[in-house]
């Protein structure tokens, strides 16, 4: 329905500068990559534990630090598509994504205890997994916050006097 029939919303609708959140989430995903990679050599090299690899690979390890890296910078994408997705389509979209983030984290610092590594590896890959889930909610909810914005709802016509119709 269009013209002066149209019901009028009384609630704003939210917008995204879809450019300002995916560039945001391009940061975040590098940022994601790069506490992966010094988490794992910080573990490996400061503490001498096995993070993804035996100790015969050195503290840098083998090609599953890159892996890492690059699942915790895919991560950070996946995460900027949920929010862009929730901000347009749900509801208090903040909270919603808050649960997605706490429960894939939660997720991820669980499944490293569903490996036969060392108890040790196995606590600390919980550790950094916990760092990365916060780091990626806290900087997605963050750019998610400043490349929204709430557009008014549309205000009834201003009725003129019959002269001017």
């Amino acid at each position: 329905m269009t013209g002066m029939n149209a019901p009028l919303d009384p609630t704003p609708r939210p917008a995204v500068n879809g450019g300002k959140l995916w560039a945001g989430g391009a940061a975040t995903a590098a940022v994601a990559a790069l506490i992966a990679i010094a988490g794992i050599l910080f573990g490996r090299g400061l503490f001498d534990i096995d993070v993804l690899a035996p100790k015969g690979q050195g503290t840098w390890g083998d090609a599953s630090t890159g892996w890492y890296a690059l699942g915790a910078a895919l991560a950070a994408l996946v995460a900027t598509g949920i929010v862009h997705a929730l901000i347009l389509t749900t509801p208090r979209p903040m909270r919603f994504f808050g649960w997605v983030v706490g429960l894939s984290t939660v997720v991820a610092m669980l499944a490293p205890f569903v490996t036969d590594g060392s108890l040790g590896a196995r606590i600390y890959t919980a550790g950094l997994n916990l760092v990365l889930g916060v780091a990626i909610g806290s900087l997605i909810s963050g750019v998610a916050r400043s490349a929204t914005i709430l557009i008014p709802p549309r205000q009834a016509p201003r009725p003129y006097p019959q002269q001017y119709r």
